[in-house]
């Protein structure tokens, strides 16, 4: 009796679980189509008369100003960004990561390792928004990128220290 009910649980759970997958695809899919119906429709209106190349070429991005659809702006915004918080992350990480995983004393260990998960579980929706208010008053250069720099700094610290930890505990055992 009791296996019976167990395969007729795990039954119910597969089903919802299928059930979601198939929300999840679904709205993967409206998504991928609103965002092409709406692009066909902006890139054939004739009120703004903006093609395919000036938009994806154009080195001027002024939408209620001049009509002007440039992404490039954009995109090296958004490429600068990530130099900076990759140049800032990577070395502080990399150095934190191996000190916590080869030097630091246990104490010390249990208790940085719990704050670091929990800075890395934090969205990158949030530190973008610190990045904004907080930090950006101070750094007027780039708006992100102290943000994007404590994101991948949390996420270097919390996966390099427990590989490096894990890769040198096989060396000494």
């Amino acid at each position: 009796m009791a296996l019976q009910e167990r395969k007729q649980t795990e039954k119910i759970i597969e089903t919802l679980l299928m059930f979601c997958a198939g929300i999840t695809i679904f709205t993967t899919i409206g998504i991928i189509a609103i965002l092409t119906y709406n692009s066909v429709l902006f890139f054939t209106n004739k009120e703004i008369n903006v093609g395919i190349t000036d938009f994806l070429f154009g080195t001027k991005w002024a939408p209620t100003i001049s009509r002007e659809f440039g992404i490039l702006p954009l995109l090296s915004g958004t490429l600068l960004t990530t130099a900076i918080a990759m140049i800032v992350a990577l070395p502080v990480g990399l150095t934190i990561a191996i000190y916590l995983s080869q030097y630091a004393k246990t104490n010390t260990q249990k208790i940085f390792k719990p704050m670091l998960e929990m800075l890395a579980a934090v969205p990158t929706v949030v530190y973008g928004f610190f990045a904004l208010t907080v930090v950006t008053p101070f750094i007027r250069t780039s708006i992100f990128a102290a943000g994007i720099a404590l994101f991948v700094l949390t996420f270097l610290l919390n996966n390099f220290s427990f590989y490096i930890k894990k890769k040198y505990q096989e060396k000494y055992d």
